[in-house]
């Protein structure tokens, strides 16, 4: 396979601002981490360690096993809202007794772990992760139940988390439960639905209402461990598995019940040379533009992501905004679709739609480099047949059965968003890098969009257009669209799975594939590639 030829000068003046502005944003980045990873703060840290509890990161890295990676999903879910960053929750995939799993961890400094609507958001997003990859689920939980303020956004929706768990164990997914402190009323039901249950004496209370609610609705008197303790459940109930005699033990019990459940990926694994890129991921802070109107020549990114640099270009002279072709990452081999001047044209819809195609003949994932301004507009290309075009290329994304993964390089705005596999076509990893935007459109565009409107309107109406209130509005809504396409903003929504440093891309891109071949990789069968 040829190997990528790097034309980037590390010492020029574009590349320098590009640097600058990438690291900015990365700053901020580690900052917003260091806040979701800080959870309810020292005091309620330290109140959480005097009652002899671990941390919920603690949890984790005694749960994976030594050295392991993990990849956290979601760190930022809340961004922006009343609620602290990273929802009480801490989500992502590690590696337990040798085996890929979704963990789902309450953080108890936060509320007591209660769930706000973003928890619930981010707990959804990945048991859905867990399904469609095929991996196993283990539950660290402690968690006072819902945040009773927002009940109305919770108690509908939220039975579908009772929903995923069973319908993972129809499908053949174990589900684990190591409950660490209160799991009560609805959160009750998760130790109950999952396939193994792991009660920690003295602290894990299970019961369906505690000893108050018992009391108001029955006259009844009894404490939390005969209504919900550890050694009831295991003794009495029958609700627990296991009966752990501290959290140590727990976490022990959990990592031998998954060394036994006898997984195996169904994928077939990496199969091709995994030889580090031939150029440095740290120039990776210097190549995505400052300004996304900038573009940018994606063949620079994928020189430092993928193995060797090797990239087997794909109809390199025709669609040339659109650069695809076949490379692997960490081994797996992948076909790559990776914007290179923004705009989407016809040819770019067509050369997509065929490459897709060729990829699920091919049982291969797809990865996705969005920096895309959209599908090209006027009155030449709505002539040119732009609409039935680009149908044609979502049209393939939607029906590609192969996993994708997207990463936001810089920008996704308008139905290029939908045709790079954004987050409405089920992408199996979606992130974006630090300075990314998303949006229906770029601030300016949109202002200037309602600002012809409205000077169509008043005319229209036989009235005068006043500029100067005008251009107040355009600046408000060029601020609110700054503010709401901020890489920040969507990701603590849950648009995407997180906010990475270019410089992770490699890892995270492999990581996210290993996790994908746990399930079968194959394409979608029955037509052959048409050629458009």
């Amino acid at each position: 396979m040829p190997v990528l030829t790097s034309a980037l000068d590390a010492g020029a003046e574009g590349y320098l601002r590009n640097r600058e502005a990438q690291l900015a944003a990365v700053t901020a980045l580690n900052e917003q981490l260091d806040l979701a990873r800080a959870g309810g703060g020292e005091r309620y840290a330290r109140r959480h360690r005097e009652r002899g509890r671990l941390l919920v990161r603690e949890r984790i890295e005694l749960l994976l096993d030594r050295d392991a990676p993990f990849l956290e999903l979601s760190a930022l879910a809340a961004w922006g809202t009343e609620f602290t960053v990273g929802a009480s929750m801490v989500t992502g995939v590690g590696v337990v007794s040798g085996v890929e799993c979704v963990i789902i961890a309450h953080d108890p400094t936060v509320r007591g772990g209660a769930m706000n609507p973003y928890t619930l958001r981010k707990t959804l997003r990945a048991l859905q992760i867990a399904k469609e990859s095929r991996l196993p689920v283990l539950n660290l939980v402690e968690s006072g139940g819902a945040d009773l303020p927002t009940q109305s956004e919770l108690f509908v929706p939220a039975g579908k988390i009772f929903h995923d768990l069973t319908e993972l164990s129809a499908l053949g997914i174990p589900t684990i439960a190591l409950v660490f402190g209160n799991s009560t009323a609805g959160g009750a039901y998760v130790p109950g639905m999952c396939d193994y249950a792991v009660l920690v004496d003295q602290q894990a209370k299970v019961f369906l209402g505690g000893p108050p609610l018992v009391k108001m609705a029955t006259g009844e008197e009894s404490g939390d461990e005969e209504l919900g303790g550890a050694a009831m459940h295991s003794r009495t109930s029958g609700l627990s598995d296991y009966f752990a005699v501290d959290e140590l033990d727990c976490l022990s019990i959990g990592r031998q019940i998954v060394a036994q459940l006898n997984w195996r990926k169904l994928g077939p694994g990496a199969t091709m040379p995994a030889d580090p890129p031939r150029y440095d991921p740290e120039e990776l802070l210097g190549i995505a533009s400052a300004d996304f109107r900038v573009p940018f020549d994606p063949r620079e990114v994928l020189a430092r992501v993928v193995d060797g640099s090797r990239f087997g270009e794909y109809k390199a002279d025709y669609g040339t905004s659109l650069v695809t072709g076949w490379a692997s990452v960490h081994g797996f081999g992948v076909g790559v679709l990776a914007n290179a001047r923004g705009v989407l044209f016809s040819e770019e819809a067509k050369k997509a739609a065929e490459f897709i195609l060729l990829a699920n003949q091919s049982d291969l994932p797809l990865v996705f480099l969005q920096n895309t301004t959209g599908y090209m507009v006027g009155k030449r290309y709505e002539q040119g047949g732009i609409i039935k075009d680009g149908a044609k290329m979502i049209n393939a994304v939607t029906n590609s059965a192969v996993p994708h993964i997207t990463v936001n390089l810089g920008a996704s705005f308008g139905a290029g968003n939908y045709g790079m596999s954004g987050r409405a076509y089920d992408p199996r990893f979606m992130f974006a890098w630090a300075n990314a935007k998303l949006a229906v459109m770029g601030a300016q565009q949109l202002a200037g969009v309602l600002s012809i409107v409205g000077r169509q309107a008043a005319a229209a109406a036989g009235r005068d257009f006043d500029a100067g209130a005008d251009a107040d509005r355009r600046r408000v809504i060029e601020e609110q669209i700054e503010r709401e396409s901020h890489a920040f903003f969507v990701t603590g929504r849950l648009y995407d799975d997180g906010v990475i440093d270019p410089r992770d891309t490699r890892t995270v891109l492999g990581f996210a594939l290993s996790a994908a071949h746990s399930n079968r990789v194959e394409g979608r069968r029955g037509f052959g590639v048409f050629r458009m």
